[in-house]
C-alpha cells in the first residue's frame, strides 16, 4: 500500500491568490494541505461565499462528490503560497478495494472531517455576530493572523464591516477587562 501511494501521489504548489480548483475542473484529486492555507468558496450573484478555510495536515477537494469524475460546483483558492500531496481519487478507490487498512485510515479521516464540517455549520447557526465570531475564536483560532478579514467575513456569514465592527468591540472589552485585573 505504501508503495502505491508514493509512486501515484505528488507534490503540487500553488502560489498566493492562485486557483487550485474551478468549476471547469472535474474531480480528479484530493489535496493533502502540508504548507499554507486555502479556501473553498462558489459565487451567488457575483458575491463570493466563502463555505471552508483549511490549513495544514487537512484534507481538502471539491465540496460537491470527489468521488465522481464529474466537474466542480465551487472554487478551492490559495489563501498563502501552498503546498500540497496531490492524491488521484483512482489511487483511493483502489486502496479501499485492496487494503482493509485503508478503509480504517479512510474511516478515521472522515471522523476528524465531519467534526470540522460540524463546528464550519454550527458558526454560522449562532444568532449573533459577535457569537459567531467568539467561536470563532474558540474552534479557528488560527485563521486571525493568517486569512483576510474579508474572507473571515464570508466564512461566518457576516459583512466585513459587521465583523470589524464586532472585532473592535471584542478588543475593547478585552483591553477594559484586563486594565481591570490589572
Amino acid at each position: 500500500m505504501e508503495a502505491l501511494i508514493n509512486a501515484q501521489t505528488f507534490p503540487v504548489h500553488y502560489r498566493k491568490h492562485s486557483f487550485i480548483v474551478t468549476p471547469n475542473d472535474t474531480n480528479r484529486y484530493i489535496y493533502l494541505i502540508m504548507k499554507g492555507v486555502v479556501r473553498g468558496f462558489y459565487k451567488d450573484s457575483g458575491f463570493e461565499i466563502t463555505t471552508w478555510i483549511c490549513h495544514e495536515n487537512e484534507i481538502v477537494g471539491a465540496i460537491n462528490n470527489p468521488w465522481k469524475d464529474e466537474p466542480s460546483h465551487g472554487y478551492i483558492q490559495a489563501l498563502e503560497d501552498v503546498e500540497l500531496i496531490a492524491v488521484p481519487r483512482e489511487l483511493i478507490t483502489m486502496l479501499y478495494g485492496n487494503f482493509s487498512e485503508a478503509d480504517i485510515i479512510g474511516r478515521k479521516m472522515m471522523e476528524l472531517y465531519y467534526r470540522v464540517a460540524y463546528d464550519r455549520a454550527l458558526i454560522c447557526q449562532v444568532r449573533s455576530a459577535t457569537g459567531r465570531y467568539r467561536y470563532l475564536l474558540k474552534v479557528f483560532p488560527w485563521m486571525i493572523g493568517r486569512v483576510p478579514l474579508i474572507f473571515i467575513a464570508s466564512f461566518l456569514g457576516l459583512r466585513l464591516e459587521t465583523l470589524s465592527r464586532t472585532r473592535a468591540s471584542e478588543i475593547r472589552k478585552k483591553t477594559i477587562d484586563h486594565g481591570l485585573n490589572l
